[in-house]
């Protein structure tokens, strides 16, 4: 999606930030923290392919011998210099040229541990560390372009939705529903589906519950929560319908969540911390009895990955800015009842925040 200029400027920062979070080195291997610097997106595999940034200095993209075609014929051909090693050879001795002999090396996250291992012995006197104070505030706020990308996907979420809502629920099982999810995430628009959490009756009381063979049936509560990737970015989307008439206590929950939720949102603008939107839509529930039924954090960045940073949760006190995008989701699980889950997307904006999501927040019943 980013154009090259785009990328250079991503690159750029990204070496300042290195400097700025007292790195001498930043590692980058196949990961979206990559595609996002370069645009270049190989798989991880046995071969190390590692991108290294330095403060002051060109970066370097070191690939497998007989992957330089494909890394020269990608975006990164252009951004970066590429140095290539052979199979025989010893790629963290090629990395070690490139990387300073002792002082501290960021790593992205997503570096395989046989390939840190390999690194941390040919550069011995370098001291490793996460990446993630680096590339987590680079990657946070997105740009005009990633933002677009992210409203294209939580709209397609939302007619998602509403098709799920149009189809009959009794007497089908989970995995069923789950089924139809992910056909009309594909047909709003979605490459992939990548997940579809269909929670029926006491099944939503657990919040990652994985679809079965159970059949739904009148009264059930069914908490629906998926999304996929849609240009390079990611919808999640969160929803609890119920079949028919609502099971006991259901709907004073419901209501509750439902303004559990708006509270947070209410609580985003420019420069507040993290936790204290987890704190504006915790303190409801807790005020309600329910303290101990809310079982996560409130929510989580959304970008080229469903759970990046930052995540909005107690002890966070990362200053959300504008173009920031995350999940507010708060939820109530009763063991052996049901549950109860709203998320939309939200990105902060120069004067409070945005919805991403549009589908309705009313409790919808369905056949």
């Amino acid at each position: 999606m980013a154009d090259t200029t785009a990328r250079a400027a991503r690159l750029e920062r990204a070496a300042a930030a290195t400097g700025s979070a007292g790195f001498d080195a930043l590692v980058v291997p196949p990961s979206p923290d990559l595609a996002y610097l370069t645009g270049y997106a190989p798989m991880p595999l046995e071969r190390p392919t590692l991108l290294v940034v330095r403060p002051g200095r060109s970066p370097v993209l070191l690939v497998p011998a007989l992957e330089h075609p494909l890394a020269a014929g990608s975006s990164a051909g252009t951004l970066v210099e590429l140095v290539s090693w052979s199979d025989g050879a010893d790629p963290y001795d090629a990395a070690a040229v490139l990387l300073p002999r002792s002082g501290r090396i960021a790593v992205g996250d997503e570096l395989w541990a046989s390939h840190l291992l390999g690194l941390q012995a040919a550069v011995a006197e370098g001291v490793f560390a996460s990446a993630s104070p680096v590339m987590g505030p680079l990657r946070a706020v997105k740009d005009t372009a990633e933002l677009e990308a992210l409203r294209r996907a939580a709209r397609a979420a939302d007619e998602a939705f509403r098709e799920i809502c149009r189809t009959t629920f009794i007497g089908r099982r989970e995995d069923q529903v789950a089924a139809d999810l992910a056909s009309f995430l594909v047909g709003a628009g979605h490459a992939t589906a990548d997940f579809t959490i269909v929670a029926s009756g006491p099944n939503a009381a657990s919040p990652h519950h994985e679809p079965t063979g159970r059949t739904i049936l009148p009264r059930d509560a069914v908490l629906l929560d998926f999304g996929g990737e849609l240009g390079g970015y990611f919808s999640d989307i969160s929803r609890t319908v119920v079949v028919g008439e609502p099971p006991d206590g259901f709907e004073a929950v419901y209501e509750l969540v439902r303004d559990a939720q708006d509270a947070a949102f209410r609580s985003v603008i420019p420069g507040v911390a993290a936790q204290e939107v987890d704190r504006a839509g915790r303190a409801l529930i807790e005020e309600a009895g329910y303290g101990a039924r809310f079982l996560h954090r409130i929510g989580h960045g959304i970008g080229m990955e469903v759970h990046e940073p930052p995540y909005l949760v107690e002890g966070n006190a990362w200053a959300l800015a504008p173009g920031t995008t995350f999940s507010i989701e708060p939820g109530i699980y009763l063991e052996g009842a049901f549950g109860v889950r709203i998320e939309d997307i939200v990105a902060v904006t120069p004067d409070g925040a945005e919805r991403l999501n549009r589908a309705t927040r009313d409790l919808q019943v369905v056949s």
